[in-house]
């Protein structure tokens, strides 16, 4: 979801919420060999306020569930957040993958909870990092 500072609240109330670009395609593809699962640090908002926002652009269907603060008790600050997720999913840490656009808030928290991670730099900064990165989410099919 491409997220615009200028607005408050639940991001299912926004005048406007659009999708990253490749969203459609990359989770129609992935959906049909894997679980795909929205971790947020949306403070103000239930699953089910994230869900409305994914009905909106289309990409509901493809998700099979959504976890934030809300429903875990912590955020993505708190190092039970990802231990907490993999907890509810039962499985193994590394059998999931996080995709983030945050170094700090979503790739090194779950790095340290023993996930892989993808670092989403759809700004193409030109940084070297020891971890995968991607610029389109087109790049992880």
């Amino acid at each position: 979801m491409v997220d615009h500072p200028g607005s408050h609240g639940k991001m299912c109330d926004w005048q406007t919420v659009n999708a990253v670009d490749g969203a459609s395609d990359v989770l129609a593809l992935l959906s049909q060999f894997y679980s795909i699962y929205i971790a947020t640090n949306a403070d103000n908002s239930a699953a089910v306020d994230i869900e409305k926002a994914f009905i909106r652009v289309g990409l509901a269907q493809y998700i099979s569930g959504y976890f934030c603060k809300a429903n875990l008790g912590c955020g993505k600050a708190d190092a039970h957040f990802y231990p907490s997720i993999i907890n509810l999913l039962g499985v193994k840490a590394k059998q999931v993958t996080m995709v983030g656009d945050s170094v700090d808030n979503d790739v090194l928290p779950a790095l340290k909870a023993g996930l892989d991670a993808v670092w989403f730099n759809r700004l193409s900064i030109e940084i070297e990092t020891e971890f995968k990165q991607v610029k389109t989410l087109r790049e992880l099919c």
